[in-house]
């Protein structure tokens, strides 16, 4: 039988709003009585009722965060940035995906109300409408990897236009010249930023470009199709590294080998990337950084809806150069590179030093562009993984 606050209070010998005061370590109680309090409710296992308390103090302790998906290793990081930070605080996490569908994603806003403090959002299929439709206008969000036009809300995102240029040409500088790029599904802003980071960093190169979806079979069928090319790529840098590892699989079904037939790199640097073998040159993002700073975020709205505010925020990315593609230094191969002809970029892969595997893991710092980058676009949509 559940054990109610007047069954703690009858126990206890207080009023039962005494009880209250004492568990909610709010109003004025003597610490004897607290202490007495506390104790009674324990040996009784007494759990406050959570929707009571939350009409009386209009906060539930509890956000909402919505995915497009929780399977990977991508999100189970996110998720641990985002719960290490909220038990630190106090707060449990309501969690669910979209799947990509947006009548299930307005649904799960819908589900939330009354049942949140604030949410944070990462979905392809969410626009000011959908927030403004299906959510009350002071819940408090935070939006992962896109801002929303006409939207009120904080979002946080990462450097991905920087991030993919900076692997493209660290990929030219080792000699690399037939580069394909693996992308994530059209209409999602993180794929269609790194797409432009790598179309940027290709210079005079002829873009080389396969569909995928950021998942390991789309990288699969992707890597598939380049072993089947003529002439083939001697590179690929897939959208994420999902993608990555199933491009690496295919290259070891077909019989090659990586990186001395075939490079391969891809983004996020989720924890498994270091341990393949080869090890997967990546960009790095910190993901669990990412899921904290954007509970921290929603957070100070919801402490403090006065001082809302609707910045955005990019979290820097770093190149991390391993054994699928070499780890030479860009700066070196680049002097060799430019005065040989394109079609003997393995000769000069050679003269640059630019080993075929085995090397120990070294990092970059990523680096933008001094000029302005091409114009950007807000076609976009969610995030990748």
């Amino acid at each position: 039988m559940t054990v109610t606050i007047w069954q703690v209070a009858r126990e206890a010998g207080v009023s039962v709003a005494t009880v209250s005061r004492a568990i909610n370590n709010k109003g004025p109680v003597g610490d004897a009585t607290r202490r007495r309090v506390l104790e009674v409710a324990a040996r009784l296992r007494y759990v406050p009722h959570g929707t009571a308390r939350s009409l009386i103090t209009r906060t539930t302790h509890t956000i909402g965060v919505l995915l497009p998906d929780m399977h990977g290793e991508f999100f189970s990081e996110l998720i641990r940035g985002i719960d290490v930070a909220a038990r630190r605080h106090g707060y449990h996490l309501l969690v669910s995906g979209s799947h990509s569908d947006r009548a299930e994603m307005e649904a799960m806003l819908r589900t939330t109300r009354g049942r949140v403090d604030g949410l944070i959002v990462m979905s392809p299929e969410v626009d000011a409408e959908a927030l403004a439709d299906n959510l009350p206008e002071t819940t408090p969000v935070v939006l992962l990897s896109r801002p929303v036009p006409g939207s009120r809300c904080a979002s946080i995102s990462v450097d991905n236009y920087g991030g993919a240029l900076a692997m493209t040409r660290h990929l030219r500088a080792a000699g690399y010249r037939r580069i394909a790029f693996v992308r994530g599904p059209a209409g999602n802003y993180d794929a269609e930023e790194r797409l432009r980071g790598y179309r940027h960093g290709l210079g005079t190169g002829a873009e080389i470009l396969l569909d995928g979806d950021f998942n390991e079979q789309a990288g699969y069928q992707a890597g598939r199709t380049i072993l089947a090319m003529q002439p083939r790529p001697d590179a690929v840098f897939a959208a994420n590294d999902g993608m990555a590892i199933g491009v690496l699989a295919a290259v070891r079904d077909g019989g090659l080998d990586v990186p001395g037939d075939l490079a391969v790199a891809g983004f996020d640097d989720i924890p498994i990337a270091r341990y393949l073998s080869p090890a997967l040159t990546t960009v790095h993002v910190s993901i669990d950084e990412l899921g904290s700073r954007a509970l921290q975020r929603l957070l100070r709205a919801i402490e403090s809806p006065a001082r809302r505010t609707h910045r955005r925020e990019t979290l820097p990315s770093t190149l991390v150069v391993r054994e699928s593609c070499g780890a030479a230094a860009a700066g070196r191969a680049a002097t060799v590179i430019a005065a040989v002809d394109d079609h003997d970029h393995a000769t000069a892969r050679r003269r640059a030093g630019v080993p075929r595997a085995r090397d120990a893991p070294v990092t970059a710092a990523v680096t933008r562009p001094s000029g302005p980058g091409p114009p950007h676009r807000h076609n976009h949509r969610g995030h990748p993984k």
